[in-house]
């Protein structure tokens, strides 16, 4: 019973959609009711011809018994065929300005001023086949009329059955009852010319129906093609490229009016972990929610996802802070559990037109990451301060392969020493960049900006074979050699084959392994578990020490020492801060150091600045110490200079 049921519901469904018992989607509508006006192009471009041409017949052959006929006569002989021919014209013109789209008042009507040339069509065909059938013609100019006519009246294939049947069937029923010949007898159709008749209506209604499908599925996948190129694939709201383009026009209108247009960069915090826990459906599905939620939250204004978990929205509403609260709101209720869910925000206020959405979005987004403390600047703004600072972010991702061509890029040593005697152990290297056009660089800007942009490898690059050059000369010129670490980023082994470039420097500069010492922060560690343990194993293989940097600031740390092998560790400054007044620190530090010697670790704390520091540090155990206490980042000279007067001592043994 199911079965049949579901049967019958197919057939009748089917039913419903080849006769077109259905609503279509705007989109649909727009794109067939375009399609009937470029048929209505190509008809009354035709028909006016033929009437042209016919009117042309009459000149040239058309004569009254024994006269030629008076204009007055020609006039009213071929009267249809001149109201016909402007009807046809009209509409041409009509439909062409339709596509050019420069109709504002009449484009709407478009279906229901076919219509109107639809019945004039009708009319001009009933009254000359009816004249031509009385004279025992065919009734060719009325079928003529009605293939012509329903090919651009292809609205519903229901509907061309209507028309076709009442038409159709209207002028049989004309022709049997209202024609005569010229003695006034009565006349119909034969039975042989009825059927030819209805078989001809017969396969005009096939044909419509056949072109109405057509039309409707070139509708649906242009309009999915044009879907695709304008919106979101996941989200279903706007892309990237068509936000640029709807921005440009909207931006401009805004300014005008005198409004104040601000862009908007949306980030989900802790996305990835929310992905991790619920799986890519889950994500999905967070991404889809998170772009409803923005769009409501700014309905009728320019909203788009930009990339992964970000998107971004033009507005000129003036209670955006409020509105971006909102949808912080929303996504929290929406996902009640999910603590650790957030939203970010940045603004940017487009000065003028010139301003594009991808400059203006890439603004925005650089004042949500780099403003500190940012729960209390929920929206931070694109400002003078923060556009200082991305002026010189982009300085330094345009200039650093010029800087290390240049020599700009310099390394700066600072010294490492045993805690038991405070004699030189070694020292770490660190970059400095020193430019003749913006002076001298902090680390804290260009470290993170070519982090950000993916060229911190150069930077490192460039100081491992620095370091490896000056190795080489201090060997080679009698001069004190001191072991030196180098800091690996996480990008290093992403962005290069940094073990091989190692390698290839120490063999390059023929360097002892002994004088190298790889530094690897903590959270490098916890990204790609898998490939950094290839690294390290390789490293280890090649007879390198290494060492883990800035223990103790994330939140792996144990599992670190559980999954890696290390040779040094090295406590995180931040320990070290305030410690006089925190026994905490002095009882988490002391824990540490423990840690490590009982897994056979070496130790190592930075940030040493005050002697009670020291004294702290090596009742402790702690075997080496670093900091500005026994002196800050330097020039290599200058680091030579100060073991010359005796300010360092070099010790007996390098790490």
């Amino acid at each position: 019973m199911d079965t049949s049921n579901k049967k019958n519901r197919s057939l009748g469904d089917s039913i419903v959609r080849f006769l077109g018992f259905y609503r279509n989607p705007v989109y649909i509508e727009d794109q067939l009711k375009e399609a009937d006006v470029r048929s209505a192009v190509y008809l009354t471009a035709i028909v006016s011809m033929v009437e042209i041409y016919m009117l042309l017949r009459y000149v040239k052959n058309w004569v009254l018994p024994g006269k030629v006929a008076s204009v007055g006569e020609f006039f009213h002989y071929t009267s249809t065929y001149w109201w016909f021919l402007a009807a046809s014209l009209l509409l041409l013109v009509y439909c062409s300005l339709f596509l050019k789209k420069k109709l504002r008042y009449l484009g709407k009507y478009s279906r229901e001023i076919i219509f109107a040339y639809f019945l004039l069509a009708m009319y001009f065909g009933v009254t000359l086949s009816m004249h031509d059938f009385s004279r025992g013609r065919m009734i060719l100019c009325f079928l003529t009329m009605l293939m012509y006519v329903t090919i651009i009246c292809v609205w519903r294939p229901y509907t061309s059955i209507l028309l076709i049947v009442v038409f159709g069937g209207g002028f049989i029923w004309l022709l049997n009852h209202f024609s005569f010949d010229k003695a006034g007898n009565p006349l119909k159709l034969s039975e042989g010319d009825y059927i030819n008749f209805v078989t001809t209506l017969v396969t005009m209604f096939i044909l419509v129906v056949a072109v109405y499908h057509q039309r409707y599925r070139d509708a649906t996948k242009s309009w999915e093609l044009g879907r695709i190129t304008v919106t979101d694939d996941l989200t279903g709201i706007s892309n990237m490229h068509n936000f640029e383009e709807v921005t440009k026009a909207y931006l401009a209108e805004s300014l005008a009016q005198g409004k104040k247009p601000v862009y908007l960069t949306f980030n989900l915090e802790n996305f990835q972990t929310f992905n991790d826990r619920c799986g890519y459906a889950g994500g999905d599905e967070l991404l889809t929610r998170t772009a409803q939620i923005i769009s409501n939250t700014f309905p009728g204004e320019p909203v788009a996802r930009e990339s992964g978990d970000n998107f971004a929205v033009l507005t000129t509403a003036e209670d955006y802070l409020k509105r971006v609260a909102e949808i912080r709101v929303r996504l929290r209720a929406a996902y009640p559990n999910e603590t650790y869910l957030d939203v970010r925000a940045g603004a940017y206020r487009p000065r003028d037109t010139e301003d594009t959405a991808r400059h203006a979005i890439d603004r925005a987004r650089y004042a949500m990451r780099h403003v500190t403390n940012w729960q209390n600047s929920f929206v931070p703004e694109y400002d003078e301060r923060v556009s200082k600072e991305y002026r010189l972010r982009q300085y330094i991702l345009n200039n650093v392969e010029k800087a290390v061509r240049e020599g700009y890029i310099q390394v700066f040593y600072q010294p490492v020493v045993w805690a038991e005697d405070g004699t030189i152990a070694g020292c770490e290297a660190l970059a400095r960049w020193i430019d003749p056009e913006m002076g001298f660089l902090s680390p804290g800007a260009f470290i993170p900006a070519l982090e950000e942009g993916r060229q911190i490898h150069k930077l490192d690059l460039c100081i491992y074979e620095q370091v490896c050059k000056r190795i080489r000369d201090s060997i080679d010129n009698g001069l004190p050699v001191l072991a030196t670490s180098l800091n690996f980023s996480r990008l290093d082994f992403e962005l290069m084959d940094a073990v091989g470039e190692l390698e290839a420097l120490v063999e390059k500069y023929r360097v002892p392994k002994e004088y190298l010492h790889v530094e690897i922060t903590e959270s490098a560690v916890t990204e790609d578990v898998e490939g950094l343990k290839r690294a390290m194993k390789r490293l280890h293989d090649g007879g390198f020490a290494i060492w883990l940097d800035d223990f103790g600031s994330g939140y792996s740390s144990m599992n670190v020492l559980k999954d890696f092998d290390f040779d040094l560790l090295k406590i995180d400054m931040e320990f070290l801060k305030n410690f006089h007044n925190n026994q905490n620190s002095r009882k988490i530090i002391s824990s540490i150091i423990n840690l490590a010697n009982s897994l056979n670790m070496m130790t190592l704390s930075e940030g040493v600045e005050t002697e009670e520091a020291v004294d702290f540090l090596r009742e402790a155990g702690c075997g080496r110490l670093q900091g500005y206490f026994y002196g800050k980042p330097m020039r290599y000279e200058e680091l030579l200079e100060k073991i010359n007067d005796g300010s360092l001592k070099l010790g007996e043994k390098h790490i």
